[in-house]
């Protein structure tokens, strides 16, 4: 007999399913809710509020564990390639030879953008945020491809769909840092890999031979895998409810671009270099800051460590804090900003204050250090982030076009003022 929970409401009792998935997470279906009892629940933020059923990603932040579609995220950082991972996330199996050849190859294809997009970047102003930028490009491509305006076609043109997105968003990416640093563009190179190429866009010049540092773009790669789905977070719900109206992938992507944009989701690594310059500028006392940060009357506190999901650690700081350290040790870089991070990093990792409180250095404190390795300005942090995450807003996307879900559409608890009649402009006081 199937498991059910009762609520009772004005007298009357009733019954709903509960669904079990497959990791035993529990949850009650409350989908008729309103049609039998009148009533709505109320969760702000959507918090306790499971809005589909999904099988891309399991997430268990009591214990630590990240996978996607069943693979242990230590194990696809370590062993996979970024594009394997896409594929993984977007057609739910690893690639066998054959398929990841036809991937990569129909990828490297359709990596030139428009040249008339050129006039777009030329019509922002140098110094944009690459986030804006990124966005509108994104939501343009619909319009230089407007057969992939209608989510119901065939198989075959949602799959070209996807491939452009992968394919264009790094080069339109590396075209924002280029418009901001009014250097000329760099086009993209068939001959390397996904993470040497978008390196390349980003760093060379064109008159002047480039080579990219394996150890660089291996770091490169493993960030990008462990930003490439998080569940049902900020924007991939807000890719999943923009598609559910049917919208067009692009403009489904462009959204949840948008939502990453946001300081309190894909910001925190930029705020990790911001708090760090902000030490480093006020002397560089790092014990007075850490002092601050103890002092529950402070409004201080120390970003990029501890995590709103994880509560013992992050798997993904774990990965990454090897690379940053590949990273620092190969480039030999001289930054008191770094060399602060070096310093927080041994407190928080050994003070027992961080230790009791769960705040170890997370995913966001390592990438922001990386990125500030490779010279990449703090205003593309986000961009990065955008980069690795684009697979899981696919996947998401696909599923809920797949499972044939409805249009989102959240009930509120209204609070305004009651039935009043309208009063005429000469007797209102």
């Amino acid at each position: 007999m199937s498991e059910t929970a009762r609520i009772i409401l004005d007298g009357k009792e009733f019954e709903f399913p509960v669904v079990v998935g497959s990791e035993d997470e529990k949850a009650i279906d409350i989908s008729k809710l309103r049609a039998q009892t009148g009533y709505i629940t109320l969760d702000y933020g959507f918090k306790n509020t499971g809005s589909t059923q999904s099988s891309i990603t399991y997430l268990d932040g009591e214990n630590g564990i990240l996978r996607y579609r069943g693979y242990s995220i230590e194990e696809l950082a370590e062993k996979a390639s970024f594009l394997e991972v896409a594929f993984l996330l977007i057609y739910g199996e690893l690639p066998n030879e054959k398929q990841l050849n036809y991937f990569e190859d129909s990828i490297t294809q359709h990596t030139l953008v428009h040249e008339n997009m050129k006039r777009f970047f030329e019509a922002f102003p140098q110094g944009a945020h690459p986030m804006g930028m990124l966005s509108s490009m994104i939501a343009s491509l619909s319009t230089f491809y407007p057969e992939s305006q209608n989510p119901n076609r065939s198989v075959v043109d949602i799959e070209k769909t996807i491939h452009r997105l992968i394919a264009k968003l790094p080069t339109l990416a590396a075209q924002a840092y280029k418009h901001n640093m009014g250097h000329p563009v760099v086009f993209p190179s068939n001959d390397l890999g996904y993470c040497g190429n978008f390196l390349k866009m980003m760093f060379a010049l064109p008159t002047e031979p480039y080579e990219v540092d394996p150890v660089v773009e291996s770091a490169l790669n493993k960030l990008l895998i462990l930003h490439a789905d998080h569940e049902q977070n900020c924007s991939a719900s807000t890719v999943r409810i923009v598609g559910s109206s049917q919208a067009n992938l692009y403009s489904s992507v462009s959204a949840g671009i948008t939502a990453l944009w946001g300081p309190l989701h894909g910001g925190a690594n930029q705020a990790v270099i911001e708090m760090l310059e902000a030490i480093r500028e006020d002397g560089g006392d790092l014990q007075k800051w850490i002092d601050k940060a103890k002092d529950k009357n402070d409004s201080f506190r120390l970003m990029g460590f501890g995590h709103r999901v994880y509560k013992n650690f992050d798997p993904r700081a774990r990965i990454i804090k090897k690379a940053a350290d590949d990273v620092l040790d190969k480039l030999g870089i001289d930054d008191p900003v770094l060399e602060i991070a070096k310093e927080l990093e041994q407190v928080a990792l050994n003070d027992e204050y961080f230790v009791q409180r769960g705040l170890y250095p997370n995913v966001d404190f390592y990438s922001g250090i990386i990125y500030r390795a490779l010279n990449i300005p703090t205003d593309m942090f986000t961009v990065m982030f955008a980069l690795g995450r684009l697979p899981g807003w696919i996947a998401q996307w696909k599923e809920m076009v797949e499972n044939r879900e409805p249009i989102g559409r959240p009930r509120q608890v209204y609070t305004g003022a009651n039935v009043r009649s309208f009063v005429a402009l000469n007797d209102r006081k």
